[in-house]
């Protein structure tokens, strides 16, 4: 949906964006990393019509993401 434009599970381009964040006590959109105060961002993508969501994370937070203890492959 983020590329595309449109829902890959039912055409629809009526799609919603909300930005990740990041407030206290890890509250938000987002992955904590390590403590309360190291936490990666996570932006939602939502179709209107069928309800299917997509999470993407930006090349920063993966990079923190690949230095966390929490990550493993």
């Amino acid at each position: 949906m983020k590329n595309r434009k449109a829902c890959p599970k039912c055409g629809s381009k009526d799609i919603l964006i909300v930005d990740g964040s990041v407030g206290p006590y890890g509250r938000g959109n987002n992955i904590l990393t390590g403590g309360l105060f190291s936490a990666v961002k996570v932006d939602r993508y939502i179709c209107c019509s069928c309800g299917f969501t997509e999470e993407w994370i930006g090349r920063e937070g993966i990079a923190l993401l690949r230095n966390s203890k929490k990550a493993h492959r």
